[in-house]
């Protein structure tokens, strides 16, 4: 199970094709190896009211948070969030060399005992990918 939740400056969707970005995460997500295709969850949520910095208006962001059930070790965390990361780079450098924008991701464990989860998924996924 992983979460991949986008959080975006809303000026940014003017600038980058959000729900691509969404494919490459989790398509990066699924290269590692690490994560379950099964489990893997991408979405992006734009955010209407931001400060940064200065408070140029012109200014984005785009932060990704990446919650996982506990277990993996942790150079597996490490690899995954190197190659998630360098597929983030790749996929807004443009961005990155046209305009002013941050760009950032964590990756942190969910205590499963606080975190309960039910799921059909897996019955509509080709044998494969269960």
């Amino acid at each position: 199970m992983a979460h991949f939740q986008i959080d975006y400056s809303a000026n940014l969707g003017e600038r980058l094709d959000i729900s691509g970005l969404c494919h490459a995460v989790a398509k990066a997500a699924r290269d590692t190896g690490v994560f379950p295709v099964a489990g893997i969850r991408v979405r992006a949520t734009a955010c209407d009211h931001v400060v940064m910095a200065d408070g140029n208006p012109d200014h984005a962001f785009l932060d990704l948070s990446v919650r996982l059930r506990v277990g993996r070790p942790e150079a597996a965390k490490k690899a995954a969030t190197e190659a998630i990361f360098a597929a983030l780079e790749s996929y807004c450098a443009d961005v990155m060399q046209s305009s002013s924008f941050m760009l950032s991701m964590e990756m942190r464990d969910i205590d499963p005992e606080l975190s309960p989860k039910a799921s059909s998924i897996r019955n509509y996924l080709p044998e494969d990918l269960r």
